[in-house]
């Protein structure tokens, strides 16, 4: 089974009450491929900046990621910091900067156009869309979405939903996007 993975590979700096870390590798990408990768094999589709270290992408391939459509840019890696409180699952975000990632366009391989299970990371839903247009066929789509897409995009969000078979979202996002308070009621409206 091949499984491609596209979104983000950034820099993160988190906060939380247990310690804190600055421009470690993160990036939706990078944590699904990274998880998925102990299970199948990952091709990863990606923008980066001319200050990602090599360390990063030879982590990512210790992994057996196959990482012929990261993308090396021009400019700076995606950039986010954030804290967390003792609530993990609720983010405050304190600093985006989307540098090389602003203007990315997945352009997919013809190696990967193959891929028969996709993962549609935490990116525009209209990048979303465009990205299943350039495979052939998935038996499985999955997709990440977040508060911002759903409140500044939501109409394209819900056209890209219709294509998508597995949705994973915070309990705050499945709210948000139902308008239903009570997780069972948006479960089932989602």
């Amino acid at each position: 089974m091949s499984l491609l993975v596209v979104g983000s590979v950034a820099f993160d700096s988190v906060k939380t009450p247990f310690g804190e870390a600055d421009d470690v590798l993160g990036g939706s990408a990078t944590y699904f491929a990274t998880s998925a990768s102990y299970f199948t094999d990952v091709r990863l589709v990606a923008v980066v900046g001319e200050d990602f270290p090599d360390k990063h992408v030879n982590f990512l391939k210790m992994r057996n990621i196959d990482v012929r459509g990261l993308e090396r840019a021009e400019g700076k890696t995606f950039r986010w910091k954030g804290q967390y409180g003792y609530a993990l699952n609720e983010a405050e975000t304190l600093d985006t900067q989307l540098n090389v990632f602003e203007s990315f366009r997945p352009d997919i391989p013809d190696q990967y156009k193959d891929s028969q299970v996709v993962f549609l990371a935490n990116i525009d839903p209209d990048l979303q869309r465009d990205v299943l247009r350039q495979v052939d066929n998935p038996k499985l789509v999955a997709a990440d979405t977040m508060n911002f897409w759903i409140e500044g995009k939501r109409e394209s969000l819900m056209e890209t939903l219709k294509l998508v078979d597995i949705l994973l979202i915070n309990d705050g996002e499945a709210r948000q996007l139902t308008g239903e308070h009570n997780l069972v009621k948006a479960a089932r409206a989602i």
